[in-house]
């Protein structure tokens, strides 16, 4: 057996099995375009060494493409197409040290000031446009970056104030209400997308109508970061990813400030963000001001019966879930 033939054959199961596998389907391709089209039994350690070490990447995606190869030649031995798996020793895992950082106001502020300073230099820089609605997006929803660089315009349904997000570590869709500020926000940005020439189906594009891309879309904030003189304690280069913490954050400290029911409102936390569970939305609560120690400490777990999305007074409160409040500060 070729190795293209039982490339093709394995991404074709995957995707029978329901899943898009865009990720690894990419991995292979680059894969064969270095080993080229030998046959299965003849791939080495050596061609996989060489294919992982071929480019300085960081060590968890020298680790995830090894899983991901490991996967498929072990897949091919069960199935006695090749004798062993030809892989080489595995990296160890390196302990993740990094820390989200979670953005003050101001921060906010200068940062969404300083998007209209940026220089354009390049028509497939990220226009000044995007990157404010971006950001309010980002800080609004607590959507993940990449749910965000997926958003389609089919996705976006601004008279119902809704969206969809689909690219998320589950894979599922989820529909979320925004608030009415973001939401006129988006309505400025579309009239922005209406009066130039849009070239794909993506919500938020370049200057040359094309998607956005994360790498493009990191470099621009980070020269972003530095225009706003925006940064963090620990000297670590600021990220777009802190937005999601930063959105939790600010939201469970405005309903301690309030006296809410922190018992109700993080499990319709963890609904509105795509958590899995409530331990994923917890994390954050040691992220919170030292002040509020006494009252988190009161928390005791919730169990809910039935399906949220039928509970309707969870949808009303839902719908006024996204930093409104927040937004309207940052936004003066």
């Amino acid at each position: 057996m070729k190795l293209s033939d039982a490339i093709s054959e394995y991404v074709m199961r995957k995707r029978t099995s329901g899943l898009k596998y865009e990720t690894g389907d990419a991995l292979f391709r680059a894969f064969f375009a270095g080993t080229g089209d030998v046959k299965l039994g003849d791939v080495s350690a050596q061609h996989v060494l060489s294919y992982l070490s071929a480019r300085p990447t960081a060590n968890c995606t020298w680790r995830r493409k090894y899983n991901l190869l490991l996967h498929f030649f072990d897949f091919w031995t069960v199935r006695g197409a090749i004798d062993q798996i030809p892989m080489p020793q595995q990296k160890a895992a390196e302990r993740r040290t990094y820390v989200p950082h979670v953005y003050s106001r101001e921060q906010v502020r200068s940062l969404l000031r300083g998007a209209f300073q940026l220089r354009q230099r390049y028509e497939d820089s990220t226009s000044p446009q995007t990157m404010r609605t971006l950001i309010l997006f980002l800080y609004a929803t607590g959507a993940t970056v990449g749910e965000s660089v997926a958003l389609k315009s089919s996705d976006v349904t601004l008279k119902n104030g809704t969206v969809t997000l689909r690219k998320n570590h589950s894979d599922r869709p989820r529909t979320i209400p925004i608030c009415n500020d973001l939401r006129l926000a988006m309505v400025k940005y579309e009239r922005w997308r209406s009066r130039h020439p849009i070239r794909c189906d993506s919500y938020f594009v370049k200057n040359d109508g094309k998607a956005l891309t994360r790498s493009s879309l990191n470099c621009n904030f980070r020269k972003l970061c530095r225009t706003a003189s925006v940064y963090r304690l620990d000297c670590a280069p600021p990220a777009m990813r802190d937005f999601r913490s930063t959105f939790t954050v600010h939201r469970i400290t405005s309903w301690m400030r309030t006296g809410a029911d922190l018992n109700r409102l993080l499990p319709a936390l963890a609904v509105y963000m795509g958590h899995a569970n409530l331990c994923m939305t917890q994390k954050y609560l040691s992220m919170t001001p030292e002040r509020f120690r006494k009252e988190l400490n009161k928390l005791s777990p919730i169990r809910r019966k039935g399906h949220w999305r039928d509970d309707k007074e969870l949808m009303v409160f839902l719908s006024g879930l996204s930093s409104a409040d927040s937004l309207r500060l940052v936004n003066q």
